[in-house]
């Protein structure tokens, strides 16, 4: 009796205990969802340094150093792709199951994720948890609220854009990795590695990551065609955002009634990976390092794939090195452009970019308004457009001038490792890995900064919003 009234008393200080932390959370998620996506992202951060710092995450079964350890669990999270240890070889069967399954965890977004995490602990998706993962789609709702505009996925549609997160990064990971599995097998693996290497390398394609299980990174597939296409189908539908596949899904028989949202993403990817293509094939098509000695085909071919790993991918069949100084710059654009909204990729996003080129033919034609697709776009996203890409570039700048200073290594290098880090894109001309531990830290601070989303960190650091009763006199400035 005695013994079960004893359960009883744990049992009831346990519901107590979790209910209490359940009411924390949601009290958090109440005052600021985007803190509280911030706070569910850092944790994980520092509980996968943990992990990654243990003996039996790497292979030598030795402690990992506290910068190494810390870089790769940013760069896993953030989906970045970088590192300063060899992938390949340093760590162990555990460290790499780490790397799968965090990449997954930091693909699925910061907001969308704190949204999951408080659907477990409530047991129920409410409207807070529906408001946070609705602003991951569009962050316009954390600046102002809920928005009136025709949205790619309503309110009452996030519970099976969640669903849609699920099954879309399960179904296209499980696709790509069905298309690879004969080809590493081909090339002289065993059933098991084959399995494995597959697998690991459709997760760091759909969530746009880029590492690389293999001492000789593509090195063995740099010819298989077969292989790079399959890498860049995984790259390219984890690029466009949930969003943009959610909305395609359920209305692909008709394209008409998709939002500007997806109509704008989709047209700006196009034209930016074809305008790569173009861009690599101009400049690197007499470099005898990269294409110089490939016929008229391959070089097209190696170009588009480099276009669309620029854009977040973070693969490279060639050595980033070799490019010429304006390939890099060029390469520079791209991945600080990045991807789609919501999506596994990073950089500012192609609709940001659109939303500017839309204002400034606006502004040529003078058109007081823009517009899209027969739709008009409000002026507050131009503004929140425009903040984007000034935090980013600052991000960027403050960091250059930092790395610069500790690593006395070349301006178009660090530049390009830094706009990687920062667009989460996981290309290197190899700076990365040289890096003393100080200019890892700020390689890391500069991963988190671009994976949170300028628009999250604003919304978090921001105290509360602020309605002004009262307008002061108008006066214009000299611009230009």
């Amino acid at each position: 009796m005695q013994t079960m009234m004893a359960g009883a008393a744990f049992a009831h200080r346990r519901t107590r205990w979790y209910l209490r932390a359940r009411d924390s959370v949601d009290g958090l998620a109440r005052r600021s969802p985007s803190r509280f996506a911030i706070l569910v992202f850092t944790s994980l951060i520092l509980l996968f340094t943990l992990l990654f710092s243990l003996p039996i995450a790497s292979a030598a079964r030795t402690l990992t150093p506290l910068h190494d350890a810390l870089f790769t669990a940013v760069s896993v999270i953030c989906v970045t792709g970088l590192s300063t240890v060899d992938m390949a070889t340093h760590w162990s069967a555990f460290g790499n199951i780490l790397i799968v399954v965090g990449v997954n965890i930091g693909g699925v977004g910061v907001l969308t994720l704190a949204s999951l995490m408080g659907m477990v602990i409530s047991r129920r998706l409410g409207l807070r948890a529906k408001l946070m993962a609705a602003s991951d789609t569009n962050p316009s709702r954390i600046h102002a609220g809920p928005v009136n505009e025709g949205q790619t996925v309503r309110l009452g549609e996030v519970g099976n854009l969640l669903v849609t997160v699920a099954i879309s990064a399960f179904a296209i990971e499980s696709v790509v990795t069905a298309l690879l599995f004969p080809r590493i097998l081909a090339s002289g693996a065993s059933v098991g590695e084959a399995a494995w290497q597959s697998v690991y390398y459709s997760a760091m394609a759909f969530t746009n990551t880029g590492f690389n299980p293999n001492v000789g990174a593509l090195a063995p597939f740099a010819d298989d065609y077969w292989f790079l296409s399959a890498l860049m189908l995984g790259v390219f539908l984890g690029s466009l955002g949930f969003p943009v596949i959610y909305a395609v899904s359920r209305g692909w028989r008709r394209p008409r009634r998709w939002s500007v949202h997806v109509k704008l993403t989709l047209f700006t990817t196009v034209v930016l990976m074809l305008a790569g293509v173009a861009v690599y094939i101009a400049l690197e098509f007499d470099n005898p390092k990269t294409f110089g000695s490939l016929g008229v085909g391959d070089t097209i071919f190696q170009s588009l794939f480099m276009s669309v790993m620029s854009r977040s991918g973070g693969f490279a069949t060639i050595t980033v090195s070799d490019l010429k100084g304006s390939s890099l710059l060029a390469t520079d654009m791209l991945m600080f452009i990045g991807g789609g909204s919501a999506s596994t990729a990073g950089g500012i996003k192609v609709t940001t970019l659109a939303i500017l080129f839309l204002a400034a033919m606006a502004e040529a034609s003078g058109r007081t308004e823009m517009e899209a697709f027969g739709r008009r776009i409000p002026s507050d996203i131009l503004r929140l457009a425009v903040s984007v890409v000034l935090w980013g570039a600052t991000t960027v700048a403050a960091a250059s001038i930092v790395i610069l200073q500790i690593s006395k290594a070349p301006f178009d290098y660090v530049l390009f490792d830094v706009i990687s880090a920062f667009a989460t894109c996981g290309l290197s001309t190899g700076l990365t890995a040289e890096l003393p531990p100080a200019g890892v830290y700020v390689l890391a601070a500069t991963m988190f900064m671009g994976r949170i989303g300028t628009v999250t960190l604003a919304a978090a650091l921001a105290a509360s919003q602020s309605r002004q009763l009262f307008t002061r006199p108008e006066e214009r400035p000299i611009v230009g």
